[in-house]
């Protein structure tokens, strides 16, 4: 991105008589100044120089780590090798969102480094265009593979949008920006919570995330609250650019196999994000095709559905609870748990005249099916 610099011999005359000579040489380059005080002033100099930074890059490649162990246990659970998909469970949420936010926070600390010696409009077009293409690439095969879930607003759609709703931010001076990122973070992620209105359920504003019910969707990354983490990150560069360049993290080169693999990923991040997920699913279908599903999936999430249900039509807590053991019991036995496939409406008539059976062996009024 940025031409490394270099410092010229002193004795411009002589080298130019030199170069004017014929000599077997002539097609070599010529040294730099090797004196200590031009070393010094490169090895300053190297930290501003360089295009990348090894260590952006290799938290960027740790973030990525992350985010494919986090789908792989996507794909166990919805794929059903697990009795549990614990990547939607509250911890798994969670975890996601760290993920997410470490993600974006990167994304607005590489803007400041990217446009630290003024913004270049060509490579800057170029990186919103590939992932405004990848985004668009992600909408496209969502909804093609799942289009009852496909993904209109993910963590790439929400980079493109933020990057071009940074603009003015990296283009004022540096103290006025980190004030005004840091008030856009705080004013985000509070409008994230207190930001409702019927105009903004429609489901058109859904990129918004200010609709009182979230959408189906399997990835959904709104600019509420998630730009304002992207402002936290340009805030802390503005605030710490100058300090972080002169720091050793800065200066960091990767050695190492690990250090050096973490950082190429993070200079080829896009890449692969949007291939891995295709990768590991394509291994975990692989497998559960030999192995099957794992007897008791889904098991955990269809009880507190089925109690869920059972409570809310006025069914007594203990009776649903043995009610939905019973049925997911009963369901396996008669081969109705599992497919994958729509009940057929005689199947549908079944299933449920097994659950009011259930429901009446709780309650001690009749025989368990």
């Amino acid at each position: 991105m940025f031409a490394r610099e270099t410092v010229p011999g002193h004795n411009h005359e002589r080298h130019r008589r030199a170069s004017l000579r014929p000599s077997k040489d002539a097609t070599r380059k010529p040294m730099h100044d090797a004196s200590p005080s031009s070393a010094a002033a490169m090895a300053a100099e190297a930290p501003r120089s360089q295009s990348r930074i090894d260590a952006i890059d290799a938290a960027r490649g740790a973030a990525l780590l992350a985010m494919a162990s986090y789908h792989f246990t996507w794909d166990l659970g919805f794929l059903r090798l697990t009795p549990l998909n614990a990547a939607l469970t509250t911890p798994g949420r969670v975890i996601a969102h760290l993920i997410a936010g470490s993600f974006l926070l990167l994304v607005g600390i590489g803007l400041v480094l990217a446009t630290r010696n003024g913004l270049r409009w060509r490579p800057y077009l170029m990186r919103l265009a590939r992932i405004g293409g990848g985004a668009v690439l992600i909408t496209a095969a969502t909804f093609w593979f799942m289009r009852d879930g496909y993904i209109f607003f993910g963590i790439l759609h929400c980079i493109a949008n933020s990057s071009v709703l940074a603009l003015p931010l990296l283009l004022m001076p540096r103290r006025p920006s980190a004030v005004i990122s840091a008030l856009l973070c705080v004013a985000f992620i509070l409008g994230s919570y207190t930001l409702r209105a019927p105009l903004l359920d429609d489901p058109a504003l859904g990129f918004l995330g200010l609709a009182h019910l979230p959408p189906q969707t399997n990835d959904w990354v709104p600019l509420f609250p998630w730009f304002g983490i992207v402002c936290a990150g340009i805030a802390l560069g503005q605030l710490g650019l100058p300090a972080f360049l002169r720091s050793r993290v800065a200066a960091w080169q990767a050695e190492g196999r690990l250090g050096r693999a973490a950082s190429l990923a993070g200079r080829h991040s896009l890449a692969i994000y949007l291939v891995h997920q295709p990768i590991l699913f394509a291994l975990v279908y692989a497998v559960v095709s030999v192995t099957g599903p794992n007897p008791n999936a889904g098991v955990s999430e269809f009880r507190a559905e089925f109690e869920g249900n059972c409570t809310r039509t006025g069914g007594s807590t203990e009776a649903c609870r043995i009610a939905s053991q019973c049925v997911a019991d009963v369901l396996r036995r008669e081969g109705l748990w599992g497919s994958g496939i729509p009940y057929t409406l005689e199947q549908r008539a079944k299933a449920q005249r097994f659950a009011r059976q259930c429901y009446e062996a709780a309650e001690g009024t009749a025989s368990p099916p």
